[in-house]
């Protein structure tokens, strides 16, 4: 007589995180901790006839007719997939030091009736990315369950073994597998040789296809993008392209994804030319090309230093109705700074935030860098410079790099707007940024004594002795110098020579030697 679920208000706490159908704890009026499975029935006699229904404890199978069979089984998978999800939540809900006490409670309640049910906890424990506690329930329990594994137990326990790398013994499970009957899907076989291809053995995952063929399993388009893919990854462009020209003739007809892995190996060897005419044999043929195929002419156009191609690529991507990503956006506007284009740069840019994407804080100080530099030779960026710098000043979650905020200070004495300078760089000394490069501070001085302000240029000197705690550059003491006699105001030129003596640094500009001083001189400690 099959166990029937006994309800009370004391779940086990363990139990209850990781069970629900088709398998949770109750406790009974003594106590005693039971664990009730649905029955599942599963056949597979072949890869072409296979039936999974849920069969109710107590109730007997009818027959049903033909018609009603394919809506039964779909809603038997939909069940199936969402009874493994459940286990899967259940099992990331616990702490992974205590993960390991779901096998020590499966061995203490003799928990599994079928094997339907104890395939399920594979699974869930394979997509929990617990391969290790999957293999050791397999490995110590099915027997003891008096369970013998199917295609499909075989099938996760090969997908564990390629998730912890251990694909040789994945193989000798596939082989051992063969030789006891059973005929692994073609989703087992691709699985297996997308491992191999991934890690660069393509000669271990041409092995598998030639075993796939001898065992009578036909490859289909996925199996021939892995090892796509797996050419291009090693380098093989030219095989890759090769043996996409023979998928065409096939059978198996190539689809985007099988155009999209050549192209991706011609961008990465420089050959982005050859991967937009893939492109367009594949919109010959027909096919939609998705984000992920624009974004990989993107990367190559951005290697090659032709990002400005990437502008006309983005209008070609609009117009097929292609959607561009974040990865599109970023790519290109990265592309476009790395190549100096920066006037493309601030228009992909702007693009992307009309887009309602947010722009990174690596990315925007980028941007505002290469904005400043470019303003010293175009006056009308320094605006932009001003947008950016405001926008990023306001937004809490984006901070200035201390780099970005120098070369703002920079190029504010390069546009003469000497007070915000000034400003920007007490700002950024007083709210403790790493202490500017002297070339900085150089800036500010430079700029305060071309408009005769030295006496707020000699604040600059105090500010990096004082609070940065630095020996000035002879620079710093060259233009203050020059300055103050420029002025006729010896007095400051003396005091500032003998500052810059008393710290070790020996200026090139001098006071008047015909001045002599009757006053000691008043050093800047």
């Amino acid at each position: 007589m099959p166990c029937q679920p006994v309800f009370s208000s004391h779940p086990s706490s363990l139990g209850s995180l990781i069970f629900s159908s088709p398998c949770f704890f109750r406790y009974n009026q003594q106590d005693k901790l039971l664990l009730h499975a649905t029955t599942i029935s599963f056949s597979a006699r072949n890869q072409s006839e296979s039936t999974l229904s849920i069969i109710p404890n107590g109730v007997s199978v009818v027959d049903r007719s033909i018609k009603e069979e394919p809506n039964s089984m779909e809603f038997d998978r939909r069940n199936a997939r969402s009874r493994v999800q459940n286990l899967v939540d259940r099992i990331r809900a616990l702490p992974r030091s205590e993960r390991i006490r779901i096998i020590h409670v499966f061995e203490r309640e003799q928990a599994f009736q079928n094997l339907s049910g104890f395939n399920d906890v594979l699974l869930a424990l394979f997509i929990a990315d617990e391969p290790d506690l999957a293999l050791n329930l397999f490995c110590s329990n099915i027997s003891s369950y008096n369970l013998m594994p199917d295609s499909w137990t075989f099938s996760i326990i090969i997908k564990c073994h390629c998730k912890k790398n251990d694909l040789d013994e994945a193989k000798r499970v596939l082989e051992n597998m063969v030789e006891i009957g059973f005929l692994p899907s073609v989703a087992t076989f691709t699985v297996l040789i997308n491992s191999f291809c991934r890690r660069g053995k393509l000669q271990k995952a041409i092995e598998i296809l030639d075993f796939m063929g001898r065992v009578g399993c036909k490859a289909n388009v996925q199996t021939y993008n892995c090892l796509l893919k797996g050419l291009c990854y090693v380098g093989r462009v030219e095989d890759a392209y090769e043996f996409l020209m023979k998928i065409k003739k096939s059978l198996v007809k190539p689809d985007i994804y099988s155009f999209t892995a050549v192209m991706d190996g011609f961008c990465k060897v420089g050959r982005s030319d050859e991967a937009m005419e893939l492109l367009d044999e594949a919109l010959e043929m027909g096919m939609t090309p998705n984000v992920v195929s624009f974004n990989t002419l993107f990367n190559g156009y951005c290697k090659e230093g032709r990002p400005i191609e990437g502008i006309s690529l983005l209008k070609n991507m609009r117009e097929r109705n292609c959607i561009p990503d974040y990865i599109s956006y970023s790519t290109l506007l990265h592309g476009l700074l790395k190549w100096g284009k920066i006037q493309a740069a601030l228009g992909v840019y702007r693009e992307m935030v009309e887009a309602g994407f947010e722009v990174g804080e690596r990315m925007m100080n980028t941007i505002l860098r290469g904005v400043c530099r470019r303003s010293w030779k175009e006056e009308g960026l320094l605006k932009d410079a001003h947008e950016l710098f405001e926008k990023m000043t306001s937004n809490e979650g984006c901070a200035i790099y201390p780099n970005t905020y120098a070369l703002v200070i920079q190029t504010l004495c390069v546009a003469k707007e000497v007070d915000k300078a000034l400003m920007y760089l007490n700002e950024m000394v007083g709210i403790g940024y790493s202490p500017p490069r002297m070339i900085t501070f150089n800036s500010v001085i430079r700029a305060l004594c071309s408009e005769g302000r030295v006496d707020e240029a000699l604040s600059v000197l105090v500010l990096i002795c004082k609070e940065d705690r630095r020996i000035p550059s002879r620079i710093c003491y060259n233009l203050l110098i020059h300055e103050f006699n420029r002025q006729g105001r010896w007095l400051g030129s003396f005091m500032v020579y003998g500052a810059a003596l008393k710290r070790g640094v020996i200026p090139h500009k001098r006071p008047p030697s015909n001045y002599s001083s009757r006053y000691e001189f008043s050093i800047v400690d």
